[in-house]
């Protein structure tokens, strides 16, 4: 016996939120375990003056995968992950490479922009070699 035209509508567009939301989430999880993601989120807890101007508890949100700044590709990502604090918000943004497919990425440069238009410098990539830092 066929399904009526309102009830295969209904169950089509309940598969299709399902299937959309699964994806989205999946897509999320994703960026949030990828190393240049995972870097920087330890330079930013590893920065007290990014901290205490966030205001304890972090709070990191998922990313806006509409938003064009938000870039990955083989060599090259580049993200802006929303975080907050008690005291403010604002952006961590992240700037990462690596020399070739399959290789470790590395950190070029983070930085927390706060609603407010103020900038506080996490890691700054040196350049003198591939692995070391130099911290702003």
């Amino acid at each position: 016996m066929p399904l009526p035209l309102g009830r295969l509508l209904f169950f089509s567009s309940v598969v299709t939120s399902g299937s959309c939301t699964l994806i989205y989430y999946l897509i999320q999880k994703a960026f949030s375990k990828a190393s240049y993601y995972q870097l920087a989120l330890e330079q930013l807890h590893s920065r007290p003056e990014a901290l205490e101007a966030l205001g304890p508890p972090l709070h990191i949100h998922y990313l806006h995968l509409t938003d064009k700044y938000n870039f990955v590709d083989i060599a090259d990502a580049q993200l802006k992950i929303p975080v907050s604090g008690s005291k403010s918000e604002g952006h961590l943004y992240v700037s990462s490479s690596r020399d070739a497919p399959f290789q470790r990425w590395h950190l070029q440069e983070v930085f927390l922009k706060l609603k407010d238009g103020q900038q506080i410098p996490v890691f700054k990539h040196s350049g003198n070699s591939g692995h070391e830092v130099k911290e702003e």
